[in-house]
Formats: structure tokens, C-alpha cells, sequence
């Protein structure tokens, strides 16, 4: 078996995935923390913190962390989501060392230079900015806060302009220190490493880690509702989502597999039935957003304001269709596609390394290929039957934005399912 894990005596975890027949590994650290445990006041601090934490530590400035990284041909980001918050490297195996050295010394060492601070808080404006000017971007964080209004995890992972211009270093580092510690991280790597190896380097790298055992969120309650909001656009962007699952819901995959079905890809029921047969859309697809402890199931849509009025309804229909009528070979083709897309996943170091980071984070153990394969392969009918039907009778939760004067309302929606 290619995967080892093992706790250093600091407590952190460190997981590897050895691939001896490639010249690369990925690693990095990620972090059970993003978006939802930030307080309303500072929300836009965690994905402010990652970009700070590029820009300059104890031992090294900006422009030395970019330059170490480049000097080797490696590669070195980082992102923030509503639950984890990631800082991960890419580097021929004999360069390992260095990029774990640059990951630890950035999340252990950052200094949050002041002027640094000043000129990342308006990079960060000008990406919320840009956000905003974007229409199927800026509508997933209005269904998002629509869906769960009031709450941490309904909240944009950019923040506002007006709270993040207000963050100082100080709310930086006290997020860090509350945050980032041995009980919320996870150091992983895949590819030409042996595991010994790198657990040394990561015991070095992350003595100084902290024993904190990160934030505590408040749960998910989905509420549903409806967002409107009319812009002088081309298109009506349209946002239908429905309460899902968690990533530990016995249901998770059945929700892969239906979504994969209905709106997952050329042959899907709603791209041959709104796209091909219709002609009502250029993009639409069906989602499934799953956190650790809630979820959503959604549908995009961009369409002409005129076709609107025949958009949604037929939406509506198809969903209410395939709840009483799924054939064997649509099935099929749909576990054909999850697998594959499984598979080739793991002919990249860095999803492999991503993929073992995240399952310890929500499972407390990497899962195996064969495990995974297994709950796909055991999906039946009756199972994406019922989670259709269990879609429909939840409260829906509609977003729109551009031309929506023809948009249905969401009691109409509503309604449609009865």
C-alpha cells in the first residue's frame, strides 16, 4: 500500500501517497478552518490571511518566497474555501525539502508587514471587485447567503470591501493563532517521497506548530429562500438548489451519481433536454455542494430573458421525472463517469495529495480507490428515486440576476413541486 499515516509527537498529522515512477511530488498544508468559522465582523479574514502569508516571513521576504519556489521550476499556491483553507507546493522530488521549508515558514513565521498588508488589502478589493463585475460568479455567493442567510457558512469567501479594508495585522494574528494548530491540519504529499522522509522533514519543518485545536463551527441549517436582483445583462443567470447532504451522509454518493445523471455532462438529462432539444441555454449543470455537516444540491442556468419563461418550468419537470423514472443504462453511464473521473485523478500528484488531505480532514482517514469505487458501484435506482423525491419536498432556495422580470417567483417554484 502506497499510503502512510502517522501523527508526529506535536500531534499533527502527516499522510503520504509514494509514487516512485514519476520525478514530482505535491505537498503542502491544509487547514480544517475557511469561511464559516470566521465571525461576522472579520468575515474576509481567512482568505485575506492566505494571501498575506505570501508576502514575506522572519527569514524571508515576498519577492525571496516567489524567487526560492521559481529558482527550481516549482510551483507554489494556496485557496481558501468555506471550510479549509489549503498552502500547497509542486517541485521535482529532489527540490522537496526546500517547498516543504517555504509551505511551514509561511504559516509559521509571516510577518504581516504593514505596507505589505496595505498593498494585499487592495489586490483583495480589486478581487472582490472583479467578482462582483462577474455575473455567474457573483450569483453562487447570493444563493450561497440565501440558502443559509445569517449564517457563517452563507457567507462569501472574499468578504466585503468595507470589512476587509477594516482588517488590521493584529485580526490576522489572533485568527492565526485561534486557527492554525496541530488539531485543525493536515501536512500531506504524493509522489516520488518516501513516507520516513517526509515525515522527518515535517517533524523539523512544523516543530513549532502550535497545539491548538482550531475553531469550532456554527452548524449548517439550509433555510432556502430567494434572491433577485435585475442588472442590464444579456443573459438571466439562475441559481435552483435544493437542502442535500453531507460528505458523511450515507447519501453522499447517491447524490454524486444523480447529479452526474441529471446534469453532469453531454449526455445528462438536462443538457439534451434544455441545451439540445430546446435550445434555451448554452450552459447548464447540475452540483452537489457538501460540507461536513449539511449540504446543497443545485442547478445553473444562463439563458436569454425571453427564454425564462420556459426555463425554469422545464427544469422543474425534468426533476420531477427522473424522481419516477431513472433507466439502467443511464445508471451506468453515470457510475462509468465518477469512476473514471476517480481515476484519472490520480495520475496527478497534486489531486492526489489534495484528495488525502481533505478525506483526513472530513473522514479522519484516507479512503481507498477500491472503497470509494464500491459505494458508487452500489447505487441503485430506488436509492436516486428517493433522493429526488427528497429534493422536491425540501423548501428551494432560487437566485437570479440580470433581466429577471420573467423569472417565476419562488412560491411558483415552489409550487411546481407541490
Amino acid at each position: 500500500m502506497s499510503i502512510h499515516v502517522d501523527k508526529l509527537a506535536n500531534g499533527l498529522t502527516v499522510v503520504t501517497d509514494e509514487m516512485p515512477n514519476v520525478e514530482t511530488v505535491s505537498l503542502g498544508a491544509w487547514i480544517g478552518v475557511g469561511t464559516r468559522h470566521e465571525p461576522a465582523a472579520i468575515n474576509g479574514v481567512a482568505h485575506l490571511l492566505e494571501h498575506m502569508a505570501f508576502k514575506g516571513t522572519e527569514k524571508r521576504s515576498a519577492y525571496d518566497i516567489a524567487q526560492e519556489i521559481e529558482a527550481v521550476g516549482g510551483h507554489l499556491n494556496a485557496y481558501t474555501s468555506r471550510e479549509n483553507t489549503a498552502f500547497y507546493a509542486k517541485v521535482l522530488s529532489e527540490d522537496a525539502p526546500l517547498a516543504l521549508d517555504i509551505v511551514s515558514d509561511i504559516l509559521l513565521r509571516p510577518v504581516f508587514d504593514e505596507d505589505e498588508l496595505t498593498r494585499e488589502r487592495a489586490v483583495v478589493l480589486q478581487e472582490i471587485g472583479q467578482a462582483n463585475d462577474t455575473p455567474d460568479d457573483v450569483i453562487f455567493d447570493h444563493f450561497q447567503e440565501t440558502a443559509y442567510p445569517g449564517q457563517a457558512i452563507g457567507r462569501p469567501v472574499l468578504g466585503t470591501a468595507e470589512i476587509v479594508s477594516g482588517i488590521g495585522r493584529g485580526t490576522l494574528r489572533d485568527y492565526m493563532s485561534r486557527h492554525y494548530g496541530t488539531g485543525s491540519m493536515v501536512v500531506a504529499a504524493a509522489g516520488n517521497i518516501a513516507h520516513g522522509r517526509f515525515l522527518e522533514l515535517a517533524g523539523e519543518a512544523f516543530d513549532g506548530l502550535p497545539l491548538e485545536p482550531g475553531g469550532e463551527a456554527e452548524p449548517a441549517a439550509y433555510k432556502g429562500g430567494e434572491y433577485r436582483e435585475s442588472r442590464d445583462l444579456e443573459q438571466v443567470h439562475v441559481l435552483l438548489g435544493f437542502d442535500g447532504v453531507s460528505y458523511l451522509d450515507p447519501a453522499y454518493y447517491t447524490a454524486s451519481v444523480f447529479s452526474t445523471l441529471f446534469g453532469g455532462g453531454m449526455s445528462s438529462r438536462l443538457f439534451q433536454e434544455v441545451r439540445e432539444k430546446r435550445g434555451l441555454v448554452y450552459s447548464v449543470y447540475s452540483f452537489v455542494s457538501a460540507y461536513r455537516d449539511g449540504g446543497m444540491f443545485g442547478i445553473y442556468a444562463g439563458t436569454g430573458e425571453d427564454q425564462t419563461l420556459e426555463l425554469i418550468p422545464v427544469i422543474c419537470d425534468e426533476l420531477l421525472k427522473v424522481a419516477e423514472d431513472i433507466t439502467e443504462e443511464e445508471i451506468a453511464r453515470a457510475r462509468a463517469q465518477l469512476k473514471a473521473s476517480i481515476l484519472m485523478s490520480l495520475e496527478s500528484t497534486g489531486s492526489r495529495c489534495e484528495q488525502l488531505a481533505q478525506q483526513i480532514l472530513t473522514y479522519g482517514r484516507p479512503l481507498s480507490v477500491q472503497e470509494i469505487v464500491a459505494k458508487i458501484e452500489a447505487v441503485r435506482a430506488s436509492d436516486l428515486r428517493a433522493f429526488a423525491k427528497r429534493l422536491a419536498a425540501s423548501r428551494p432556495t432560487l437566485a437570479s440576476l440580470g433581466p429577471v422580470d420573467k423569472v417565476e417567483s419562488l412560491d411558483r417554484v415552489a409550487a411546481r413541486f407541490g
